[in-house]
C-alpha cells in the first residue's frame, strides 16, 4: 500500500483538499472556494493549484502518491469523469473533471459520490468504525447519504450510488429538481430553508436557524418543517436498513447536530419493530474532514 493519497471534497461552496496517510491522519490541508459561478476552468485551475500546495507542505513524494480521490455531489458519470449536477454546481455539469487531473499528475483519479466519500472517512476513522452496517445522512447545500454494509459502501444498478436525499417526505410538498415532489432536500437542505425563510426576509438557512433559536414562530415554523421530515425519513431508513448506526454529518447536520438527532431519535422510538438499542445515532466524528478522508482511502485500498 502506498503511504498517501490525496483526497478531495468538492462542496458546493468549497473544496477541501488533503493529503491523507493509511490511517486518516491528514498530513496537510488546503480549502479554497468553490465559486462554480466562474465556471469550470477557473475551478479547476484552482483545485490544481491546491493540490500542488498540499502535496508541498506534506512532503508527498509522487512515487508515494497512491492516487487522487474525488468526492463530488452528484449525479456525476464516474466512467467519464462528467459532471451532471446542475444544481450544486452550475456551470459544472457536462465537465469532465477526472481526465484534466490524471493527466496533470499521471497518477489514478477516482470520483465518488461525496456522502460515499463521508462515510467512507468514518469507517477508517470516526464513528462508524466497527460497525456492519452504517448509514449517514449529510445535511448542507444538498442531503446526502450512503450505507455501508460489511465494510463495502452500497451501490445500485449499474453501480450508481443511491439518491437517499430524495426520499419522498411528503408527496404535496414543494418541487424538487429530481422532478418530483416533497423530498427530504426539498425540506431540509441549505437552499430549501433559504428558499422558505427569503419570503419572511431572512437571508440564508443560517439567518432562518438563527431567528429560529430568537424565538421567532416563522423561522421555528420552518426549522421544525425540516426536523419533521427528517424524522419521517429517518423512520423509512431504518426500517429498510436496519443500520447499527445513523451518522449525522454535512455542515447543517454538523452545526444543528441536536436538532436532528432529536429528530432521528424520536424515529427509533416509534419503531417497534427494530430491535431495542441497536441504532445509534452519532454525530459525524471528523466534520469537514470526513471526505476528503474518504475519498483518499479510496484510492489507498485501491493501491
Amino acid at each position: 500500500m502506498s503511504r498517501f493519497a490525496l483526497g478531495v471534497d468538492i462542496g458546493g461552496t468549497k473544496i477541501a483538499v488533503g493529503a491523507v496517510g493509511a490511517t486518516g491522519a491528514v498530513h496537510a490541508r488546503r480549502t479554497i472556494a468553490t465559486d462554480a459561478a466562474a465556471g469550470f476552468d477557473a475551478g479547476l485551475e484552482r483545485l490544481t493549484r491546491a493540490i500542488d500546495e498540499t502535496l508541498a507542505e506534506a512532503g508527498v513524494d509522487a512515487a508515494a502518491l497512491a492516487g487522487i480521490g474525488l468526492g463530488c455531489p452528484g449525479p456525476f458519470d464516474e466512467a467519464s469523469g462528467r459532471i451532471e449536477n446542475f444544481y450544486t454546481l452550475p456551470g459544472w455539469e457536462g465537465n469532465d473533471i477526472v481526465s484534466p487531473l490524471v493527466d496533470r499528475f499521471d497518477k489514478p483519479v477516482r470520483l465518488v459520490n461525496d456522502a460515499d466519500a463521508a462515510l467512507l472517512g468514518e469507517a477508517l476513522a470516526g464513528g462508524a468504525r466497527g460497525a456492519r452496517v452504517a448509514l449517514m445522512l449529510t445535511i448542507g447545500t444538498g442531503i446526502g447519504g450512503a450505507v455501508l454494509i460489511d465494510g463495502a459502501i452500497l451501490r445500485g444498478a449499474a453501480g450508481d450510488h443511491p439518491e437517499i436525499g430524495h426520499l419522498i417526505v411528503d408527496p404535496t410538498g414543494p418541487e424538487c429538481y429530481c422532478g418530483s415532489r416533497g423530498c427530504l432536500e426539498a425540506f431540509a437542505a441549505g437552499p430549501a430553508l433559504a428558499r422558505a425563510g427569503a419570503e419572511f426576509g431572512y437571508a440564508d438557512a443560517e439567518a432562518v436557524f438563527a431567528a429560529a433559536d430568537a424565538g421567532a414562530a416563522q423561522a421555528r415554523a420552518i426549522v421544525a418543517c425540516s426536523a419533521d421530515a427528517m424524522e419521517t425519513a429517518v423512520w423509512s431508513l431504518i426500517h429498510t436498513l436496519l443500520p447499527e448506526v445513523l451518522l449525522i454529518g454535512g455542515g447543517i447536520g454538523e452545526r444543528h447536530f441536536a436538532l436532528y438527532r432529536a429528530s432521528a431519535e424520536r424515529a427509533i422510538a416509534r419503531a417497534v419493530l427494530a430491535p431495542d438499542g441497536a441504532i445509534r445515532v452519532v454525530k459525524a466524528a471528523l466534520g469537514n474532514d470526513a471526505g476528503m478522508v474518504g475519498a483518499a482511502a479510496l484510492m489507498l485500498d485501491d493501491a
